[in-house]
């Protein structure tokens, strides 16, 4: 099943999501149209609550489908060590047609669980770290929008505001 991604503006963006407590053939079901709803929306990474579902639940899929190995489920994922900064362009598929310069750590280790409830430990680099870390920010109600400027913020909102004016947001 494709979900609809909720749009920036949904207060279930900006809320923690639930800690998931019970790893059973719904979480596994949610996993997998996760991954569909994020590749129809050409996306590299979901959470939950960008589908309207307020759980610690996202996955990354850095490939795009080109490697079914690279697929990354993060259940309860919490950031346990960053290193070094780097600043790249960064997009949210709750922020469509948006893309900012983001400074970010460079290296990220997150720990989370599997489908199965297992605690495993993931350290990316580059495109993988900045999705784990913008993954988890999504799940702790946090858009990379509050990483920007003042003045950057705010023309990103009063853009956003005009388009839901004129319907298209």
């Amino acid at each position: 099943m494709i979900y609809t991604i909720v749009k920036f503006g949904d207060p279930v963006l900006e809320k923690p999501s639930a800690p998931i407590t019970e790893f059973d053939d719904d979480l596994s079901k949610l996993a997998d149209d996760m991954f569909e709803s994020m590749y129809a929306a050409h996306g590299v990474g979901l959470a939950a609550p960008q589908i309207g579902i307020s759980k610690r639940i996202a996955v990354i899929d850095v490939t795009f489908k080109e490697d079914p190995e690279s697929k990354i489920v993060l259940v309860n994922p919490e950031i346990i060590h960053t290193e070094g900064r780097l600043t790249s362009n960064e997009g949210c598929l709750s922020l469509p047609e948006f893309r900012e310069k983001v400074t970010r750590p460079s290296k990220i280790t997150a720990r989370a669980q599997n489908l199965k409830g297992e605690f495993f430990d993931v350290t990316g680099e580059d495109l993988l770290g900045r999705a784990l870390l913008h993954e988890t920010d999504h799940l702790n109600g946090k858009l990379y929008i509050s990483l920007l400027s003042g003045l950057k913020r705010d023309l990103m909102k009063r853009k956003i505001r005009k388009l839901m004016k004129q319907g298209e947001w």
